[in-house]
């Protein structure tokens, strides 16, 4: 089953200095068909205005992953961390107990991002903050595990769930393809370009909600950046 969110149908409210769309429920949208995926609980497409961005807040008992589609964002958090991550690259926070963090938009042009949030499998660990370069060379045509939770993924991110986060960047024509297995839950969104998804045109920023395909096979329709979640 693969079930097509177009962009156009996602919630969301502009803010002025943040243009946020949802996939899932969040904030002042709720969609009782769109709580969550699996233990993905949100995926936000946000567009953050420059010199802006989320002044400090706080978080517990949550993965959030953060891909940066253009520019950058800038963490600083109660822990000391602080740190600029680039487009292309990733960074996550387990939460944890409890931590407070703000993220802001210091370049002179907008930043986008995707903000994914996940489930925890495990609660009442120290929270935590890393952040890490992945070059789109190494995940042409195939997919590349950012975050994940399984230990085999040793050039990943760690998150503590039963999930993985992953990236593919794919010429016109390309094909990769990920062993989902039937009992879990695939959610691809393409950064940029559209594809394919085992017959089903996924445009930019469409998504694509996966469930009872063991096999994905994702082709480019045009050059195209995918970000796709597996989880439980």
């Amino acid at each position: 089953m693969i079930e097509l969110r177009p962009f156009k149908t996602l919630g969301g409210a502009n803010h002025g200095w943040l243009n946020a769309k949802h996939h899932f429920s969040f904030a002042s949208y709720h969609d009782d068909a769109r709580i969550h995926w699996g233990n993905l609980r949100v995926w936000n497409d946000d567009t953050i205005a420059a010199d802006s961005g989320f002044p400090p807040h706080p978080h517990a008992d949550m993965e959030i992953v953060t891909y940066v589609r253009k520019g950058a964002i800038t963490h600083k958090d109660n822990l000391g961390n602080e740190g600029r991550t680039e487009a292309g690259d990733v960074q996550v926070m387990s939460a944890g107990t409890g931590i407070a963090h703000s993220e802001y938009n210091r370049e002179s042009d907008e930043t986008q991002i995707f903000q994914i949030w996940i489930i925890p499998t495990s609660r009442g660990e120290a929270p935590s903050w890393g952040a890490k370069p992945f070059p789109k060379g190494d995940r042409s045509g195939r997919f590349v595990a950012l975050a994940s939770g399984f230990e085999d993924d040793t050039d990943a991110l760690p998150i503590r769930t039963d999930a993985r986060v992953l990236g593919a960047t794919l010429k016109a024509g390309e094909t990769a393809e990920y062993a989902l297995g039937g009992a879990r839950y695939g959610y691809l969104v393409p950064s940029t370009g559209a594809v394919e998804v085992n017959g089903v045109r996924v445009g930019a920023r469409d998504g694509a909600a996966i469930h009872e395909v063991d096999v994905l096979r994702v082709t480019a329709i045009e050059d195209a950046e995918v970000v796709l979640v597996d989880s439980a």
